[in-house]
């Protein structure tokens, strides 16, 4: 097939329909007819010489060959409507964007305070909202525009992605002011005999801690667990449990609730942690500010 050949509108089908997974719906984003976009989808089928989609009782299927396409297709798409638009400016001392961030729970303790108030002091009328890495499909929620930065030591980040590292940070045991475990070095046998608050943490790389924990020893089925990294501060403070958390939590978290922390003798990574945007949005001035912004405070 010759590109120059093919007619580029039966690409903006060929997307809407991947996007729609239904020819119907398809032709209402297009404001077009069903019949106009079958005809434009036979048309690129003598194209390529593939069928592109099947119909299955899930909707229009992509083939294979279709799939290898979607990405380069969605890519170009992207580049030409940005080559015809004139993108104003941003001017966050006057900007009302929202924005929005993917993060953990452990993120929106360490990030958000300082991003509020970072805001009030560049970017009065711009608000931040966060949401839940891990609860959706980050990749098409970025790529839809949804989400636009994510902030987080995902170690499995799609390719159509860019990043920039922020920080590197190791792991801690936390624990209340006084607790026993505080006085002297926090060895793995120390470690092993303490009672443990665990967090049931299934998304890496924080699944790493359970199990760290596990071969060291600790009986996590006799462990106490919460959901949420945010509810390990509450928990130690009145009791004589210990947790082990990323070194910012504790950091963040060492002063309001009267809690130390030490070193971990557990053989776990160092936990980096970066920020992710989709290369659909890599010159969106917004976009770019708020990674400016993000860098600006967090990057080490």
């Amino acid at each position: 097939m010759e590109l120059r050949e093919l007619d580029l509108n039966l690409l903006l089908v060929f997307d809407e329909v991947l996007r729609a997974g239904q020819v119907s719906q398809a032709a209402r984003r297009l404001n077009l007819t069903q019949s106009a976009v079958s005809n434009a989808l036979a048309r690129l089928r003598r194209s390529t010489g593939d069928e592109l989609f099947v119909r299955t009782t899930a909707g229009m299927q992509p083939t294979p060959y279709a799939a290898r396409m979607a990405e380069p297709v969605a890519i170009a798409l992207a580049h030409l409507e940005r080559a015809f638009l004139r993108e104003a400016a941003f001017d966050p001392a006057i900007s009302h964007a929202r924005f929005t961030i993917a993060m953990t729970d452990v993120g929106e303790a360490y990030f958000m305070p300082r991003l509020v108030a970072a805001c009030a002091m560049r970017a009065p009328h711009v608000t931040i909202a966060s949401v839940r890495a891990g609860l959706f499909n980050l990749r098409s929620e970025m790529e839809e525009g949804r989400v636009d930065v994510a902030i987080g030591a995902f170690d499995d980040a799609p390719g159509v992605f860019y990043q920039r590292r922020l920080f590197a940070q190791s792991y801690v045991v936390m624990f209340r002011a006084g607790h026993p475990l505080g006085a002297g070095e926090v060895t793995l046998a120390r470690l092993s005999a303490a009672r443990h608050l665990v967090v049931n943490a299934m998304e890496s790389p924080y699944d790493d801690i359970n199990q760290a924990l596990a071969q060291a020893g600790v009986d996590l089925d006799a462990s106490f667990r919460v959901a949420h990294f945010a509810a390990v501060p509450y928990v130690l403070t009145t009791t004589d449990l210990v947790a082990t958390v990323p070194q910012k939590l504790a950091q963040q978290a060492a002063a309001t609730f009267e809690l130390a922390f030490a070193q971990s003798p557990l053989p776990l990574p160092t936990l980096q942690t970066n920020i992710f945007w989709h290369r659909r949005y890599h010159q969106d001035e917004g976009n770019r500010w708020l990674r400016t912004l993000v860098a600006d405070i967090f990057g080490e």
